[in-house]
């Protein structure tokens, strides 16, 4: 399987919004379930919301009312858009890919396929 290659992150300001996508050829297209994950300095990787096969979505309480996740099957592409960002929101944002059999959604053990991460940096 090719890895998913995240981009999109960068430093911002508090207040701002981002939009992070993922390159995740030859997982969204089979029908693979993909989330999204981050992980800041010296915490562990939580997940923040995940996207199954029929677009049905499901999100972190941290990430409810602010991040938005959505995919384009005919480019393979996933998405998280971040609205309002907030220092706490600083860290290495990842993709991954899972067995849509697999379960539970956002735990981290789940997830068969990452990609490499893409760093969120926000200044207050």
């Amino acid at each position: 399987q090719v890895q998913p290659v995240e981009s999109g992150g960068g430093s911002v300001q508090a207040g701002g919004s981002l939009r992070l996508s993922c390159s995740a050829s030859g997982y969204i297209g089979r029908n693979y379930c993909m989330g999204w994950f981050r992980q800041a300095p010296g915490k562990q990787r939580e997940g923040v919301a995940d996207i199954n096969a029929n677009g049905d979505t499901t999100y972190s309480d941290s990430a409810k009312g602010r991040f938005i996740i959505s995919r384009d099957k005919a480019k393979d592409t996933l998405f998280l858009q971040i609205l309002g960002l907030k220092p706490e929101d600083t860290g290495m944002y990842y993709c991954a890919a899972r067995a849509c059999y697999h379960y539970p959604r956002l735990a981290p053990s789940t997830y068969l396929y990452w990609g490499q991460g893409t760093q969120v940096t926000v200044s207050s």
